[in-house]
């Protein structure tokens, strides 16, 4: 690791938690979802309500996955940097021609 610059090494220490933290939140899913389908067909009076938390939170979980994976352009650092930048261009010359 001597041979990365601090800024690299702690850009990669952060990249690195928060894929761990999407996998940790991947872990729940499976784990609560599953003990909600088991609950769920042990004693299915209410219909298979089951689908509608694991489909919410499935969502909520894809979000959390584009984000950390950048799979969805839109959602990821450098996108958002470009941006940035081009709006304050965009402010810039609008400023220079008044």
């Amino acid at each position: 690791m001597e041979n990365y610059n601090k800024i690299e090494f702690l850009k990669a220490k952060k990249r690195v938690k928060k894929v761990k933290e999407f996998y940790i939140h991947l872990i729940v899913y499976i784990c609560v979802n599953s003990l909600f389908v088991i609950s769920n067909l042990v004693n299915p009076k209410g219909g298979y309500w089951f689908f509608f938390p694991m489909i919410g939170w499935g969502i909520g979980l894809f979000s959390h996955a584009a984000g950390v994976f950048h799979f969805i352009p839109f959602l990821n650092k450098e996108w958002e940097n470009r941006k940035i930048k081009e709006y304050m261009e965009k402010e810039r010359n609008a400023l220079k021609n008044n």
